[in-house]
C-alpha cells in the first residue's frame, strides 16, 4: 500500500508539473503570436491572442492548434480610395485548425469567423459631406447616422434653400435605411424617400445623397465581410474566411 501511495503521489506531482509547463508554454506562445501578428498587420497596439484547448504541448507536437482567438481593439482597414482608411472597433476572430511551420515563422487557419463594429461616425465619412442640389435652389446632405431599430439605420438628411415659387426650407428629415453587404462593401439604401410639401424631388437625385456604400478592402489575414446589421453604437459586421494567414 505504501508503494502505491508513493506512486500516486509521484503521478500527481508529475501531472502538476506537466500542467504548469503546459500553461507556461501556452502563455509564451500567445505572447509571441501576438507580437508576430502586430508586425505582420502593422498594428499600432499588440492584439490579444488566446490559444484554447488542453494540452497545448501535444497540439504543438502535431503541428496544428485546434482553436485560436484573436482580438484587435482598433484596426484601420483600407477603403481602396487613395489610401483612405476606416476604423473598425472590437474585432474578435475565432480561428480553427491553425497549421504552423516548423520554425513558427508562419501560421494559417483552415477557417475563421468573427465580429466587429464600425461606428456611425466612421460610416458617416462615406456619405457626401458637401450639400448637393436636389432641385434648383435647394440642397441636401447627410448630417448624421444612428440606430433606427429593427436592424435599420436612421439617416438624418438636412434640406435647405429656396426653390422658385416655394417658401424657404431648412429641415432635417429622418430616413430609415437597410444595410447590407455585397462584394466587401457595406451598402446603405433608403427604404422610402423623404417628401417635402411643395417640392417635387427627383428620386435619383435624392438617392444620390441618402444611398451610399463603404468598401472595406483589407482585413487581417484576408478575412472578408459576411453580414452586417445596424446596432446601438454602429453597424456590427460578421466576417469569415478560409486559409486565413495569421503570420508569415
Amino acid at each position: 500500500m505504501r508503494a502505491l501511495r508513493i506512486t500516486l503521489i509521484i503521478v500527481v506531482v508529475l501531472g502538476g508539473l506537466f500542467v504548469l509547463a503546459d500553461r507556461l508554454a501556452v502563455g509564451f506562445a500567445e505572447d509571441e503570436a501576438a507580437e508576430k501578428l502586430k508586425s505582420t498587420e502593422n498594428l499600432a497596439a499588440t492584439p490579444d491572442v488566446s490559444i484554447n484547448g488542453f494540452p497545448f504541448l501535444t497540439q504543438v507536437a502535431s503541428g496544428e492548434l485546434d482553436d485560436v482567438e484573436v482580438g484587435i481593439d482598433d484596426y484601420e482597414a483600407s477603403t481602396g480610395d487613395g489610401g483612405k482608411t476606416i476604423r473598425i472597433d472590437g474585432l474578435r476572430a475565432n480561428m480553427k485548425g491553425v497549421h504552423f511551420s516548423g520554425d513558427y515563422s508562419s501560421a494559417t487557419a483552415a477557417s475563421a469567423t468573427g465580429t466587429a463594429t464600425i461606428s456611425y461616425d466612421e460610416l458617416l465619412k462615406a456619405t457626401k459631406s458637401e450639400p448637393t442640389e436636389v432641385v434648383p435652389g435647394v440642397q441636401a446632405n447627410v448630417v448624421g447616422l444612428s440606430d433606427g431599430g429593427n436592424g435599420k439605420i436612421k439617416v438624418a438628411v438636412r434640406v435647405q434653400g429656396k426653390a422658385a415659387g416655394v417658401l424657404p426650407v431648412d429641415r432635417t428629415l429622418s430616413v430609415l435605411s437597410t444595410v447590407t453587404v455585397e462584394n466587401n462593401k457595406v451598402r446603405v439604401n433608403a427604404d422610402a424617400l423623404p417628401a417635402i410639401k411643395g417640392l417635387s424631388l427627383a428620386e435619383d437625385r435624392v438617392r444620390s445623397i441618402t444611398d451610399f456604400q463603404q468598401a472595406i478592402d483589407r482585413l487581417p489575414g484576408g478575412i472578408e465581410l459576411d453580414k452586417v446589421e445596424a446596432a446601438k453604437d454602429g453597424v456590427v459586421i460578421s466576417v469569415k474566411g478560409s486559409d486565413v494567414r495569421l503570420a508569415g
